[in-house]
């Protein structure tokens, strides 16, 4: 009687697992869990990402990427190309279906085993079956998948940074090379014109009109002029290298045309409380938040099954045959159970709970660097449009009128060439620097963004930060 009353506990022990399993799988995605991302960098930047899996998915991309190419290439359609081409955020969509793979694998019941033993001899046979099952993977089974679905969440807001993060360096990518683009085409300018200078004082120098220190210092300021435009192109070739990189693109691809100069600056939009902004829209942020509730729901599981690290139900099944005939076919059931009789779990409960609160610091560091990120991107936004506005606005037109005055008064031979080609030196730093706190301001609006809805950290961070707490969360969440 009580043999046959363990025997329906524990058959209804495992079928009340089995059911719960039910519910708690899931499957994967055709996508890979994309559809997060993809809706969320449309809403944010207005572009199109897609995970390439099959060749149809390649061509379609590349269909796309060339359409755009066919015409000089601006800012978004940089961004749109490296959101398409871009292989490094291709691996990072498929570390995402890695995540998925792990949730579904988490989410399905433990395989159970089965084993068959058969023992012969004097004319005995005995032949022995088991079934066995882990009882404790089936019952906290909904726990774990719970857990694995949260990580693949925050897996899914990692894939949504990296995406903005390949967005943002893009874009930087490209006003840097459209900046060096245009410093070159300034330079040539002023290099035409200081040769032209150069030219006409060595005229006037054979007929006695010039001196010989007119003559050098014209022949310097070419020279130095020349110089500063080789300068310009070797960095204009390394900027342009940058962005086919960022890019992805190679071959014919590589041979796209860039505008010749960057675009005017825009109106400063009044902005809100960019700190709350950035705390409530960051996604390395909701990620952190994602992993810190992983870890919460692992030290829950840690504590539940301290005490116990298996539980395994066996089923027994024997067939015996004795020399004379005789047959017995037993049947039963096995419990093993293990108990950390050592530490009775300490050392797990311990590890989790200091992986725990080490995640909170880490994410209450996280909430405070992204209130100053997004304090100082502010600031810096609009101290770089000040700068650059002060140059179109005030610099340059006053360069204008100082060398437009100094022509006229050397014409009127007011002034000798020295003071007019000091004059023409300083014209061409300043339009340099004009140009280059314009490409400052560009990108301090690139980065401004990217204080606000992440993906400005570089990829290193956020890994370290991944690895760190990974292990230990799954750590934490198993009850082995």
């Amino acid at each position: 009687m009580v043999a046959t009353r363990s025997r329906r506990l524990a058959r209804a022990a495992l079928v009340t697992a089995a059911l719960a399993t039910l519910a708690a799988c899931a499957s994967v995605s055709p996508d890979g869990g994309m559809v997060p991302v993809v809706s969320r960098v449309s809403l944010e930047l207005g572009k199109d990402t897609a995970k390439i899996v099959t060749p149809a998915d390649a061509a379609a991309a590349q269909s796309r990427v060339r359409l755009i190419l066919a015409r000089p290439l601006t800012a978004d359609g940089a961004v749109q190309i490296a959101l398409l081409n871009n292989r490094g955020l291709q691996a990072g969509y498929n570390a995402l279906g890695v995540s998925e793979a792990d949730y579904v694998e988490a989410s399905l019941p433990p395989s159970p085993t089965v084993s068959l033993e058969r023992v012969a001899g004097s004319g005995d046979l005995d032949v022995e079956r088991r079934l066995i099952a882990d009882l404790l993977q089936l019952l906290t089974l909904p726990r774990r998948a719970r857990i694995a679905e949260t990580e693949f969440r925050a897996a899914q807001q990692k894939a949504i940074a990296a995406t903005f993060r390949t967005a943002a360096e893009a874009r930087r990518a490209w006003i840097r090379a459209v900046a060096a683009r245009e410093t070159v085409g300034f330079l040539e300018t002023a290099r035409a014109s200081a040769g032209a200078a150069a030219e006409l004082t060595r005229k006037l120098g054979e007929t006695g009109a010039s001196t010989k220190l007119d003559q050098a210092r014209s022949g310097a300021l070419y020279a130095e002029v020349s110089t500063e435009l080789a300068e310009a192109r070797l960095e204009t070739a390394k900027e342009r290298e940058a962005l086919t990189r960022q890019l992805g693109l190679w071959g014919r691809d590589a041979d796209f045309k860039l505008p010749g100069r960057l675009p005017g600056l825009p109106k400063l939009k009044p902005q809100g409380d960019v700190e709350a902004v950035a705390l409530s829209r960051r996604v390395d942020i909701i990620a952190d938040r994602l992993e810190l509730d992983a870890l919460a729901q692992g030290y829950g599981l840690t504590e539940q099954t301290r005490a116990i690290s298996m539980l395994e139900v066996t089923g027994i099944a024997n067939r015996a045959r004795s020399a004379e005939g005789e047959k017995a076919n037993p049947k039963g059931f096995e419990v093993a159970v293990q108990i950390p009789i050592f530490d009775f779990g300490k050392a797990r409960s311990a590890r989790a709970r200091e992986t725990y609160m080490g995640a909170v610091n880490r994410l209450l560091e996280k909430a405070v660097n992204a209130r100053s990120e997004a304090r100082e991107a502010y600031q810096t936004w609009r101290g770089r449009h000040d700068i650059a506005r002060s140059y179109q606005a005030r610099v340059l037109p006053l360069r204008r009128t100082i060398s437009e005055e100094s022509m006229l008064r050397y014409n009127g031979m007011l002034v000798d060439a020295f003071e007019l080609l000091t004059n023409a030196r300083e014209n061409v730093a300043s339009n340099v620097a004009a140009i280059r706190a314009k490409r400052d301001f560009f990108i301090a609006d690139v980065d401004f963004q990217a204080a606000l809805i992440g993906g400005g950290a570089p990829a290193s961070a956020t890994s370290a930060a991944v690895a760190s707490a990974s292990p230990a969360s799954a750590s934490a969440a198993s009850p082995h």
